[in-house]
């Protein structure tokens, strides 16, 4: 991989981690458009690490707060009622399904599932449920002649229950083309929260996982299946970028709807279906070196 290769495939990973379109389903797009090899999972998951670190700074007082109350209630039972004690519970809890299907199913993210068709699949379809989930959310805000605002819940009501949930819409992001940030925001509108909260779980949630893959992942870098500089290079311009990007998010999502992401990952997925069909890429494009 060289440097040039690096820096935008690392300006791709910032751009798109925390927008509902998925980061990994656009690495391995722009390496298949540009010609480049694809980056493989070990390259995303080890520059998902800037991106994350940049998820650490954003929320650093949430984030101190509930680590604090939760290493707190270990030892003092009446802490254990706190919220952002029973936050750092759920962020584990939901942590469970993608470590569990992440390690089983390594193989198939490092391969079958980088299929371009796959991916072109997993675009249209999440878009759709991203779009539904959206009109869900705005009707419900905006209540109609014949019927009043609901309240939506807030993560004050998350439970146990969803917080599992929240965990199995994480794990489909190991599957690209479906979105980290909008197979959970999906899931938390669809259970009915308000934007905000299902957005800001949905980051909190994923730094532990992204965290760990990263880790886990270094030693394919060790091995020599990953280029440290390189790497290291697009992991630094992915956090700089992410950061940027996940600051103006979190203001988007306040007062605008997904529609948007909804319409760009539907046409993006027709379009790719249409260049494999027509042969101007195959499905495996850039697989070859790994």
């Amino acid at each position: 991989m060289s440097w040039f290769e690096s820096f935008v495939l690392g300006l791709v990973q910032g751009l798109t981690e925390f927008l509902p379109i998925s980061s990994s389903a656009h690495l391995r797009l722009t390496a298949a458009f540009a010609g480049w090899h694809d980056p493989g999972a070990a390259f995303t998951a080890i520059t998902q690490i800037g991106t994350e670190a940049a998820v650490l700074i954003y929320f650093r007082k949430d984030i101190v707060r509930i680590v604090s109350a939760w290493f707190r209630s270990l030892t003092n039972r009446s802490m254990r009622g706190d919220h952002d004690a029973q936050m750092g519970w759920l962020v584990i809890v939901g942590s469970i399904p993608i470590g569990v299907l992440g390690v089983t199913f390594k193989d198939q993210i490092e391969g079958p599932f980088r299929d371009l068709r796959l991916i072109a699949t997993t675009l249209i379809v999440m878009g759709i449920v991203l779009g539904i989930a959206d009109r869900l959310a705005a009707r419900d805000e905006a209540g109609g002649r014949h019927r009043a605002a609901k309240e939506r819940k807030t993560l004050r009501e998350l439970g146990v229950r969803d917080g599992l949930i929240f965990g199995f819409c994480q794990a489909m992001a190991l599957i690209p083309g479906v979105s980290r940030s909008g197979a959970t925001i999906s899931g938390g509108l669809l259970m009915g929260y308000t934007r905000e909260a299902a957005a800001r779980y949905s980051f909190l949630l994923a730094i532990p996982a992204v965290l760990a893959s990263g880790v886990f992942e270094l030693k394919d870098a060790g091995e020599g299946h990953v280029s440290w500089g390189p790497t290291i290079f697009a992991t630094f311009i992915a956090f700089g970028v992410g950061y940027a990007v996940i600051a103006w998010f979190m203001k988007f999502i306040t007062t605008k709807s997904f529609m948007p992401f909804v319409i760009y990952r539907v046409l993006l997925g027709v379009l790719l279906f249409a260049l494999v069909a027509a042969g101007v890429l195959s499905p495996h494009a850039g697989e070859s070196a790994g």
